[in-house]
């Protein structure tokens, strides 16, 4: 442990002084000649803050490999890990470190001084930079597979099927649940093995620069922007600004010459990749390298060509060798025409690393949806689908969109909760959604939350769900098709245990 501290000391004293020469720099007029040497003890400094932040790391990084892996929540610490003392907006991890070692955790990376009790303690400039940075370490030292996945709607469960067809004939690892942000993303790099052929990793944002960010750690070698639509209006401030965010993705990739994994039918993220050739496409038309079709949506079923072509450096089409043009039909337990695209995916995916067909339809085939996200059940002689996850305005109106195509000779009725982080988007797009209703014959429609319950509306509103689950025991539902859907923070999936 010497070495480390002595390593931490290095680096905070370098710290303060490229700091101080960086505010001498701004401040202190001087002549040419000093200013030239100025610049020059800040370049040196910066060097050896590089040095020294190595060696942090690589004495770090030889603790983690002796170690279990790494916990950040000492209410399930596996023994022998790694503490990471984060904080967050209510508590403060520094405060658990003696606790998280009493518990059995070899090491606690903290960034208090006041909380060093003990030599097992690390004492680092900040946790949360200090974990992103072994996460990439460790990424880089692998040299593991990365693939990056992004979008407005369908991250999680597109990750799971290409996970999910990919584990068929390849060591994977993937984000666990939705944790897709500046601190699920390292721990999900950080849970690869040696033996891991490809890591999935997930990433999220409510705002910019937070995709080129997440890009940074994990370095992705392949990527795919599963949808762009209105979510996370409040942080992104317009449409636009989540374009931006998620083209982020492929800004990276394309600064980094890497394959990106693009759906030919979205126009969206096509006009992203205008003028660049590393693309392997999918989609319903012609000259895709991939070519899918949906046969149906209930559950949704999808037919694809063992086929076709790749783009060559030279932009030019060519066939893949050893393939014929057969096709094959895979049947998943997902409904819902905007699953079609994220299965459609995970089947690129799945040709692109040159998986069999048959190996690809058992990963597609595989796959059952859960967490709320479009589970088809039975609730006595009612269907429910229930999409109660997550909501934005593209999803939802997408689940309305799908819930219209099902042919289903049961009667339809909608239980709507309330889309969250719209700001000042949010009245707009809860009346439109009211609007799209009333162009169609429902058998009830029930609107849930303070958005829904401001709009003009002839659909009983609720204000709270508290408020609607006192009225539903008393509401009669007999062989009808119901759709739940709304922001996780409703939790709409409560309903179920309601009745």
């Amino acid at each position: 442990m010497q070495h480390f501290f002595y390593y931490t000391f290095l680096y905070n004293i370098y710290k303060v002084i490229f700091v101080l020469l960086h505010f001498a720099k701004f401040f202190y007029r001087c002549s040419s000649t000093n200013k030239k040497l100025l610049y020059f003890c800040i370049t040196t400094v910066n060097y050896q803050l590089s040095i020294v932040n190595y060696l942090l790391m690589k004495n770090l990084y030889q603790k983690f490999l002796a170690s279990t892996g790494v916990s950040t929540d000492t209410r399930n610490i596996a023994k022998g890990s790694i503490y990471f003392a984060l904080k967050g907006a209510s508590f403060n991890g520094n405060t658990f470190a003696a606790e998280a070692l009493e518990k059995g955790a070899q090491y606690a990376v903290i960034d208090e001084v006041a909380y060093q009790t003990s030599d097992k303690m690390i004492l680092v400039s900040d946790v949360l930079t200090t974990l992103q940075e072994l996460a990439t370490y460790h990424r880089n030292t692998l040299k593991t597979l990365v693939i990056g996945i992004t979008g407005s709607n369908g991250k999680t469960t597109t990750k799971e099927l290409i996970k999910s067809v990919l584990s068929q004939q390849l060591n994977v690892v993937a984000t666990q649940g939705n944790l897709n942000n500046n601190i699920g993303v390292p721990l999900t790099l950080l849970s690869i093995k040696p033996e891991t052929d490809i890591a999935i990793v997930e990433m999220g944002a409510n705002h910019p620069g937070e995709i080129a960010f997440l890009c940074n750690i994990a370095q992705p070698d392949y990527g795919y922007i599963t949808s762009i639509g209105k979510a996370h209006l409040e942080g992104f401030g317009s449409f636009e600004g989540v374009i931006q965010t998620k083209g982020e993705l492929y800004d990276y990739l394309k600064a980094h010459q890497k394959t990106i994994i693009a759906n030919a039918d979205n126009p969206i993220t096509e006009a992203l990749l205008a003028d660049y050739r590393n693309e392997y496409s999918f989609g319903v038309g012609k000259g895709v390298n991939v070519a899918v079709q949906c046969l149906g949506t209930q559950p949704v079923t999808i037919q694809f060509e063992d086929a076709s072509t790749q783009t060559t450096e030279e932009g030019e089409r060519v066939a893949i060798e050893g393939f014929t043009d057969a096709p094959t039909v895979a049947t998943s337990h997902l409904v819902g025409s905007y699953n079609f695209t994220n299965i459609a995916a995970a089947v690129a995916f799945g040709k692109f690393f040159k998986l069999s067909n048959e190996a690809i339809k058992r990963g597609i085939e595989a796959y059952i949806p859960q967490n709320n996200r479009s589970q088809l059940m039975q609730w006595g002689s009612n269907t429910v689908l229930l999409d109660a996850y997550n909501a934005n305005p593209s999803s939802m109106a997408a689940a309305i969109d799908n819930l219209l195509t099902m042919t289903d000779e049961k009667k339809k009725v909608l239980i709507l909760g309330d889309m969250f982080e719209l700001g000042n988007y949010a009245a707009e797009e809860h009346q439109r959604i009211v609007d799209k209703l009333k162009n169609y014959e429902w058998e009830g429609v029930y609107l849930v939350g303070s958005n829904f319950a401001k709009t003009q509306s002839p659909y009983p509103q609720y204000e709270t769900f508290e408020a609607f689950k006192e009225v539903f025991p008393t509401l009669l539902f007999n062989n009808c098709l119901l759709l739940i859907k709304g922001s996780r923070g409703m939790a709409l999936e409560r309903l179920i245990q309601v009745k």
